[in-house]
């Protein structure tokens, strides 16, 4: 279907925005409040335990702050904001994946501020999508080296694009643990609140199916990347996490059960995965420990 947007001034209009500088500074502070409303929302979070001040942030949870604000006039048709997204025909965004990495001796800290830098590190075209990759790093306020280095990539898709699922292979036969919870609406709302995410695929039904395609809402990319990690550290809660990556393989829809499976590679390296009740795989990834389990 890219073709049929393949004018030059299409192309030129691409070519300007990726030359054209992006930065996003978004400065937030750890606080008690919005922690515990993450904590509560996540299900690996039951017995409810409060964040204490100045304890490390934990794995991934940063994934709930930095948000932009932005008045709703200024977001997309999608409800999702404009920043670092490619002009049309590619107005259908997805998170396709990420890594991230943490600094063991210089780490996020609960009830202190910090910063946020977001730049465009590539954009690759394949086909009818268009993969978006930003660099963040998050510093910790009065400090110059990064806490938490992370990847991001979203990928955008023409309008009239299909989404087919995939079927993923290499996984591991049978998982060393798991955890299985039914992400429902109110998951949903809860996140979309706390991250100030306003994407349709996330809240409209109708949105979902007849603009987009998909059976139902869908759980939110980062939700889910954040249970992988969750899940992990519910096996060994004091282990610390040198790096994480993932990709996003298959929607995850609302009210359908998932797992969340993990299976030791060695005593430093998990392989990762996200299952439905059918066997679909919605996403995978690998996390390695700083030191042996």
């Amino acid at each position: 279907m890219l073709r049929r947007f393949s004018t030059s001034s299409l192309s030129r209009s691409l070519d300007n925005w990726i030359a054209s500088p992006k930065q996003l500074l978004l400065k937030d502070t750890f606080s008690l409040e919005r922690l515990s409303d993450l904590y509560i929302t996540l299900p690996t979070r039951t017995p409810y335990h409060p964040p204490k001040l100045s304890s490390p942030l934990g794995y991934g949870s940063h994934l709930a702050f930095f948000h932009p604000r932005n008045p709703e006039r200024d977001l997309r048709p999608d409800g999702t904001d404009a920043d670092f997204c490619p002009p049309k025909p590619w107005t259908r965004r997805m998170w396709a994946g990420g890594r991230m990495a943490w600094d063991a001796e210089n780490p996020l800290l609960v009830g202190e501020r910090a910063v946020s830098t977001s730049t465009i590190e590539s954009v690759a075209k394949k086909a009818s999508m268009l993969f978006v990759n930003q660099k963040i790093e998050i510093t910790m306020a009065g400090r110059t080296r990064p806490s938490v280095v992370e990847e991001r990539s979203h990928v955008y898709l023409a309008e009239s694009a299909a989404v087919n699922t995939r079927d993923v292979k290499g996984l591991p036969p049978t998982p060393d643990f798991s955890f299985t919870f039914t992400p429902s609406l109110t998951t949903l709302f809860r996140f979309s609140a706390l991250t100030f995410n306003a994407h349709h695929i996330h809240l409209d039904k109708d949105y979902a199916q007849l603009k987009e395609g998909y059976p139902e809402r869908l759980v939110h990319g980062p939700l889910t990347a954040l249970l992988l990690l969750e899940t992990t550290m519910l096996q060994n809660p004091t282990a610390k996490i040198a790096h994480f990556e993932y990709r996003a393989r298959n929607p995850v829809i609302v009210n359908r059960p998932m797992t969340i499976a993990g299976a030791w590679d060695d005593e430093q390296t998990a392989t990762l995965w996200c299952v439905n009740d059918e066997g679909v795989v919605g996403m995978s990834g690998s996390v390695k420990l700083l030191s042996p389990k």
